[in-house]
């Protein structure tokens, strides 16, 4: 094993118990949530998919506040989004630079990451993968254009910015990837379409990507949301009602309290949840020593079942593999 292994934190707290480390996390999760701190990010270097909106857009300003050299990507460039965003950094002295990048497009990711790791001095020091889409309806009617671009923007999306970011952050022996996946990516809601498809298989991706990049000085982090009031479920009425209207009418009717939902603004997911709650965990997280920072990060004032479900899978993963060639690698991320 690599010196970097041998030396990583989490590797040697080894044996100090998975209570121990839920206790630490709960306790860094609320301290995150309450914004009572402020993190320094004073040279990092943070590259964001999907800044249009929703958590992107608060963290993209969030971490330049904290002192942070922002890339913020978006696609359709260019567009209203971008030039507030652009203004805003501006205004207020903020070291934001708006790049495009759909990350559906190869062509596009390898240019944006280009130009921001050309700005950024050669490498990266935080990717976070938070561009994602949602639809509506039952896995029968969702046709193959809508599997493939929920699947093309949810996961391969994720997989194309990792492939474009790794190599620099490799070479610099550091780095951190965070992958915005969901509740529902540990628990399932009939009706969700692929979204806990998508959101399970980024689990899985984050995973396998941590017990890889350990030993190269690279952590990662899944965060987990709950139910938050953002854009991605304004955008899913407007995606299910043009999926709704390209089906036929015996598809329709076969699943009807579930399709009769597609393309209805139901008022999204989340309530009077501060959306905030994810900027501010990363932020924090960022901010702890490499090596420490947990796998996953359920994020959520009241509702995080999937809490319990990580705790089994954790201890099972350990249970299988520890005592195997790969225990090394399981147990520094997972202790």
């Amino acid at each position: 094993m690599s010196n970097k292994l041998e030396l990583n934190r989490r590797h040697l707290m080894m044996g100090a118990g998975l209570a121990a480390t839920a206790f630490a996390a709960g306790a860094t999760q609320a301290h995150a949530e309450t914004g009572t701190t402020a993190p320094d990010l004073t040279g990092k270097s943070i590259l964001i998919t999907g800044c249009s909106s929703g958590f992107g857009r608060l963290g993209a300003e969030h971490y330049a506040r904290l002192g942070a050299k922002v890339f913020a990507t978006m696609r359709n460039l260019p567009r209203p989004e971008a030039d507030e965003l652009t203004a805003l950094a501006a205004s207020d002295n903020l070291d934001i630079t708006v790049i495009e990048i759909d990350v559906t497009s190869d062509e596009q990711v390898e240019a944006g990451v280009a130009e921001a790791l050309s700005a950024a001095g050669g490498a990266i020091d935080v990717l976070i993968n938070n561009a994602g889409i949602a639809f509506a309806g039952p896995i029968e009617v969702q046709d193959m254009a809508a599997t493939q671009l929920i699947f093309d923007t949810n996961v391969f999306g994720p997989q194309r910015m990792i492939r474009a970011v790794l190599p620099a952050m490799r070479a610099a022996g550091s780095g951190q990837v965070f992958n915005i996946a969901s509740q529902l990516g540990r628990v399932i809601v009939p009706g969700y379409a692929h979204y806990s498809p998508t959101k399970f298989a980024l689990e899985a991706l984050s995973e396998q990507l941590a017990y890889e990049t350990v030993t190269q000085g690279i952590d990662v982090t899944i965060i987990e949301p709950g139910g938050y009031p953002t854009e991605i479920w304004e955008n899913q009425v407007a995606l299910s009602a043009a999926l709704k209207a390209r089906l036929p009418e015996e598809l329709l009717t076969a699943y009807p309290n579930m399709t009769a939902q597609m393309g209805v603004e139901n008022g999204g997911g989340g309530g009077d949840t501060d959306p905030m709650d994810i900027p501010r965990n990363i932020a924090g997280i960022i901010a702890m020593p490499a090596g420490t920072r947990p796998l996953r990060r359920a994020v959520h004032p009241v509702s995080r079942p999937q809490e319990a479900i990580n705790a089994v899978s954790a201890q099972q993963q350990l249970a299988m593999l520890g005592n195997s060639p790969y225990g090394p690698l399981v147990k520094a991320v997972l202790d």
